[in-house]
This record gives C-alpha cells, structure tokens and sequence, in this order.
C-alpha cells in the first residue's frame, strides 16, 4: 500500500512541475557557471533562490488548474530553452532571458493564462535578470560619471590628478573608465537586491523610493572608489595588484562590499523601525 501511495504521489502534476522547474533551474545555473562570471552566476543564483522561496511560502493558496493552450505554450517554451541552450558555449544574452521564459513557462503549466498573475512578484524578479547592462549607457554615460567621482575621491585623498574625458591621469600612469568598469553591473546587482527587499519585506511608500535610490548610490559610490584604487595602483607600477583587483577576486571583493553596505542600511534604516510605524506592503 505503501508502494501504491508512493506512485500515485509522483504521479500528481505539482511533483512534474517541481521535477520541471528543478531541471531547468539547474541548467540555467550550469549554464551560467560555465560565463566564469562570478556577480552574474551569484545573482542569478540569489534570485532563483528568492523565488523558490515565495512559491514555496505560497504554494498551498496558488490555483493549479492549466488549460490546452497554457499548457501547450508553456510547453513550447521550454522546448525554446532547451534548444537554445545547447548551443551556448559561453556567454550569451539568453543566459539573462533563459529566466524569465523559464518562470513563465513554469506558470503557464502550473496555472495557465488566466493564473499568472499569481505570480506577478516572481515573474518581476525574473524579469529584472533580462536587463543587459549595455542599455543604461544608452541613456547616462555612466563610465564619464564614474570619471568625474574617481577624481573627485583622489584630489581629496590628496593625490594629483587630472581628468580628461574618461580618462585619470595621475603622475606616473593613466587609466581609461570604459564601460565595462564603469560600475552598471554592481548598480544592477544592488538594485536587484532592493527590488527582492521590497518584495519580501513590508515597507512604506516613502521607503520605496528611498531604498532604490540608496542602493543605485552605494552600487556607483563603490566602483568608483574601485577605480580610484586601480588609478593609484597603475601610477605605482604594480600591474599585478591592478590586474588583481581589476579581472581578479578582487572584483568580487567590491561587490560584496557594496552588497554589505546595502545590507546594513536595510537592515538599521528599514527592519529595526518599531513595526507600529511601518505601513503594510501592497
């Protein structure tokens, strides 16, 4: 009897949708380890996990209940994935869409058309990971900003330097800003962790605004003393610690730097209110 209850478990359709949903989070992550991109596999990793945990919080409420297309499409998108991911080697842009076609796929088995709105918040935090860094240059040059802050902490560390465009001129060396360190990713990494924060956490209007604002600061403020630092190291001749920092670990080091700072401010500024002052979240 044992036996029998045991197979007619694994036969119900919410223990296919968690084998499903396991498999594609696995092959996301495999595929994401395989970019050598340290922020971005632990961030996908954060989020996967963040929204794990609100299905889970809630899975005893959601209505299962999908139909002949919601099944069908959803079905269709996970053929998607799978056939594109055999083909990436490396680092493609469907790693950060591979995501959100997976949780709406997922939904659609699950709920069909008319339930995804159920999981409006998981779909938003997956959603966010489809954000290609590039296109915020289209808007701020964020690498000319990042410029102009690292000299601003240099003079006043009392170094010489002088700016031109993007570039720190110091005395015995000079580093171009590009794009690629001009600080979009940890700003989007920190910004991600305040879009989890406020999904999970009741806070007020007010905080809603501030709580973005303050991560997208810590994320800048931090690569820019980053590249400050590579500045000093190039005009010192130390091209080893400049690699270290610029390529290395220590690149990890300044994300989970900004990650703690960001850390802290929620947690004194936002949980340690007296909870009668605290509106409930929407």
């Amino acid at each position: 009897m044992t036996e029998i209850n045991w197979l007619k478990q694994i036969q119900e359709p919410k223990y296919w949708l968690l084998g499903i949903a396991a498999g594609l989070i696995a092959l996301h992550l495999t595929l994401t380890s395989r970019t050598e991109n340290t922020d971005l596999f632990g961030t996908m990793l954060l989020f996967w996990g963040v929204v794990c945990f609100l299905i889970w919080e809630r899975h005893e409420s959601l209505t299962l209940e999908s139909g002949v297309f919601g099944s069908c499409f959803g079905a269709s998108l996970i053929a998607l994935i799978l056939l594109k991911s055999s083909s990436i080697s490396g680092y493609d842009f469907f790693i950060r869409v591979t995501p959100f076609l997976s949780g709406i796929s997922l939904a659609l088995l699950a709920s069909g058309t008319k339930g995804l709105k159920q999981y409006w918040q998981e779909l938003l935090i997956l959603a966010y990971t489809a954000i290609p860094p590039g296109l915020i240059g289209v808007f701020v040059n964020v690498a000319l900003l990042t410029a102009k802050f690292s000299a601003f902490i240099l003079h006043y560390l009392g170094f010489e330097v002088v700016r031109q465009g993007v570039f720190l001129v110091l005395e015995k060396g000079s580093v171009e800003v590009y794009h690629g360190c001009s600080g979009v990713n940890a700003i989007l990494q920190v910004l991600g962790l305040a879009l989890v924060f406020l999904l999970m956490f009741p806070t007020t209007m007010g905080q809603k605004i501030v709580v973005p604002i303050i991560a997208v600061l810590i994320g800048f403020i931090v690569n820019a003393s980053r590249v400050a630092l590579m500045a000093v190291l190039v005009s010192l001749s130390q091209p080893e610690a400049f690699k270290y920092w610029h390529e290395g670990n220590g690149s990890a080091i300044f994300s989970m730097i900004a990650v703690f700072i960001f850390g802290i401010f929620c947690w004194f500024a936002i949980l340690q209110e007296p909870q009668n002052k605290k509106k409930p979240n929407c």
